[in-house]
């Protein structure tokens, strides 16, 4: 028997998935995912497709929660709202890998994992800390939190 055509979708629990929709679409130069052809918005969707009421409370759907890639290539990243705060280190988190590679001299990956550190700070994200590792080692990334305090890291 042929297994069913499998697609990843990456899903991040947060408080306010508008906030982090916001964050990572241009965090990771992803768009909104637009609502299915035929329906305003999300909850319109849902609601044909037969989604109860009580799960629709609080304005879920009226817009996007998830984000798609532009290019077709990445994974769906869905932001599910729960009731619970982040409390422990993620245990899964994402490489934004712009630096080229150990094959990039180390000056120049620097100087491109800084300035993807400068956007995403203007966009809401927080440094933690840099790995620089001493000489001989040749590498260098930097560790940020989103704006719900997930950590990830620019390398």
């Amino acid at each position: 028997m042929d297994a069913p055509e499998m697609t990843l979708q990456l899903t991040i629990d947060c408080a306010d998935p508008r906030r982090l929709v916001a964050f990572w679409a241009e965090a990771l130069r992803y768009v909104p995912e637009p609502p299915p052809e035929g329906h305003a918005n999300w909850q319109a969707y849902w609601r044909a497709i037969g989604v109860p009421e009580e799960e629709l409370a609080d304005g879920a759907g009226e817009l996007p929660e998830s984000i798609v890639d532009p290019k077709g290539t990445g994974p769906r990243v869905w932001f599910q709202a729960v009731p619970e705060p982040k409390t422990v280190k993620n245990r899964l988190h994402l490489d934004l890998k712009v630096g080229g590679g150990r094959t990039v001299p180390l000056a120049l990956r620097r100087t491109r994992v800084d300035t993807e550190v400068a956007r995403l700070t203007a966009l809401g994200a927080s440094v933690l800390y840099t790995m620089d590792e001493p000489e001989g080692m040749d590498y260098y990334a930097v560790v940020l939190r989103d704006p719900e305090g997930n950590e990830f890291c620019v390398v």
